[in-house]
This record gives C-alpha cells, structure tokens and sequence, in this order.
C-alpha cells in the first residue's frame, strides 16, 4: 500500500496522541514535527524516530515531501494554520472543534474547496463500535420517522487545569473559544448529526453556568472564563429536535447517554465517565405489542463487519479513516461539513446565552467573527 507522509503541528498532549496513533499505522510515516517549543518537538523526535524538526510552521509546509499535515493546537490558532498548510498544497487533518467560531470554521472549508486539498476533522465518536451498530438499526428502518435526539456528556469534576490535569488554555476563550461545549460536546453532537444525516438547523436557545467551586489559586492562574456546564435546544429544517447538557463539572452522580428516538424504537448510546462506559449501547422498540428492550454483542458485529468488508479497518479510528482515505481506498467521511454544522450548533448557544433568547441559523452566521490567532 502507498505511504503516506505526514508532518505534526504541535508537539504538546494532543500532538503525542496523534503521533501514538500514526506509530501503529503501517503505512503512516511521521516525517517532520513542528512546535515553538523546539526542546518538545526535539522529543518527540527522538521518542517517535521522527527526523526533521521545525520551530516555524511555513519552513515545515515548504518540503515536497509531505502528503499532509496534523494540526494539534489549541482552537484558536486551527484556522489560519490550517488554510495556510492548504494553501501550501497539503491534506490537513485537524483537532477537534474545527476552530473557534463559525466563521473560522467556514474559512477552513472554504480554503479546501479553493485549493482541492482534502479537511479532515478529529471526530473520534463516529468510529465507535456504538456509532456504527446505531446507523446499521436507522438506515434499515428500524427506528422509524426519527424525531428527537439527546446529546449528554458527563464530567463530575473534569474542568481542565482547576481540577488537576490537562493546560490552563483550554479554560480561557482566547486560546479555545468556548469550554465544555467546545472540548468535550463537539464529540456527542457531531455523532448525533452523522446519525441524523445533518440535517439543516433552523433555530437554537441555550444557557451556560460557571457555578461550581474551584481551588482559587487555580482559578487565578488559568484566567477560567469559560462555561463548566452548557445547555441547549436546536430546532431543525426537517422538524427533527435535539436538546443538549455538557458538563465538564456538575453535582449528579451521572447521566444517561445520549439517545435518538423515533416512530419505530429508540436507541441509546453508552454513557461515559471520564471515557469510561458506563452503561451499555441499548436498543428499544415494540414486538407483537410487547416493549422490547435489548443490548447487542458489538464486539461480535465488529468481528463480523472485519471478516466480510477487506476495508472495514479504514473505520476503526479517525487516523486510520485519514490515511485510507489519502491512500484512496475510501472516500472521506464529511467530517469538515459535520464540525461546521457542530460549530453553527455551539456557537448558537453561546449567541443564545448572550442574548437570553432563542436565535436563528442566519442570526448565529451573521454574528460570528474570527476568534483565530494570525501566524507570526
């Protein structure tokens, strides 16, 4: 199979995710890393046998041999590092949320529809086993006219930085633009889309809160002005509804997941806990006037779905997704396309919010302004 080569934008928690993950792709080849910490980047080099090491982002995008480029930075710099690597001729795989506002986002997609180079977004929820059992049971009918779909993520205490893990930028609207609803709900809502084939938002209300206490040092040191826990209420074209509670840090022994119903049966999603599964996948409906409520053997369907499909490892991550996709034995799930309408979504809920009233798709493009950090 082609290699494909590939450089790394940011060599910080997320850039050594992404660079575990290529190591256990055969045909990914870490060719060069980027970060202004030149002593990062020098380690990450030297842990993942990677041989060019960069400080300034353009002297990367200037080799020939590079296929594409990851980009793990904080959100408000996805968008001007982004269109700059597409400008330069290279595929772009970027973190999730696809940038900071709307209207980063939509200059993103723009640039890549511009240059013919391929976007992809981070959206790690589109490949699990629960993802792909929920859209086998929709797109055979068994869910019926869907109407109404519950997206929930579930932190108790899980703020970054005040809580005792992760950086300080993630709470700060400078470098990430939003908190809860931008970290972690981006996930559940841009799986709920896909399953609901993106359908076209009308109107959004929300609310967000920042209650809880926190250590007050902790609270100084990362300038936390963010949300800890959103709400929302999205309205679609095709009369479809979703409603949304994201909590990085809410006082509730748990929540269920997130679900989808429709005229037929229901399902629900496993809720999580710190990325723990807490619950199982579950499947509901009525059978000769009995309500029939059951779990399914996903580990069984995975096997099966590996034996019969010879490209079913090309859903088995996100990455993997990417590099078959630029090896062209797939086509490329419309990640960029989900994350915007995702970010259309959040972004409508901080409008929402500000306005303590509901607002309409056009109200929340008209309003949203580029939060990106310019390139040096």
């Amino acid at each position: 199979m082609e290699r494909i080569r590939v450089g790394i934008i940011g060599a910080g928690i997320i850039g050594k995710t992404h660079m575990d993950n290529y190591a256990a792709i055969p045909a990914a080849d870490i060719v060069a890393v980027c970060d202004i910490d030149e002593a990062a980047a020098r380690r990450s080099a030297e842990q993942y046998g990677i041989p060019h090491v960069y400080t300034d982002i353009r002297r990367m995008l200037e080799r020939d041999d590079l296929d594409a480029v990851d980009v793990c930075l904080h959100n408000n710099f996805h968008a001007p590092v982004t269109i700059e690597a597409l400008r330069a001729g290279k595929h772009v795989y970027c973190e999730k949320p696809i940038a900071g506002s709307y209207a980063d986002g939509k200059a993103m997609l723009d640039a890549a529809a511009e240059t013919g180079r391929k976007l992809h977004i981070q959206l790690n929820t589109l490949y699990k086993k629960e993802t792909k059992a929920a859209k086998a049971l929709i797109d055979d009918g068994a869910l019926g006219k869907l109407y109404h779909a519950r997206s929930n993520g579930f932190r108790r205490r899980g703020r970054p930085y005040v809580d005792g893990f992760g950086a300080a930028p993630f709470t700060r609207k400078a470098t990430a633009g939003g908190g809860a609803l931008l970290d972690m709900g981006v996930y559940h809502i841009a799986q709920l889309l896909y399953l609901l084939g993106c359908p076209e938002v009308t109107r959004v209300t929300g609310k967000l809160y920042q209650e809880m206490d926190m250590d007050a040092a902790r609270r100084q040191a990362s300038g936390f002005d963010v949300e800890e826990l959103a709400l929302g209420f999205v309205t679609f074209a095709n009369g479809v509804t979703m409603d949304i509670q994201e909590a990085w840090s809410i006082q509730l022994g748990g929540m269920e997941g997130s679900s989808i119903v429709g005229s037929r049966g229901g399902i629900r999603l496993p809720a999580y806990d710190s990325a723990k599964p807490t619950a199982p996948f579950s499947f509901h409906t009525t059978v000769a006037d009995l309500d029939l409520d059951s779990t399914l053997d996903l580990d069984r369907m995975d096997v099966r779905r590996h034996r019969m499909n010879p490209d079913e490892d090309a859903y088995d991550s996100s990455q993997q997704h990417w590099i078959a996709a630029l090896q062209g034995r797939v086509e490329l799930l419309p990640t960029a396309d989900i994350a915007l309408l995702t970010m259309l979504i959040s972004e409508g809920v901080y409008v929402a919010d500000a306005l303590s009233g509901e607002v309409t798709a056009d109200d929340i493009r008209a309003r949203s302004v580029s939060t990106a950090v310019p390139l040096g």
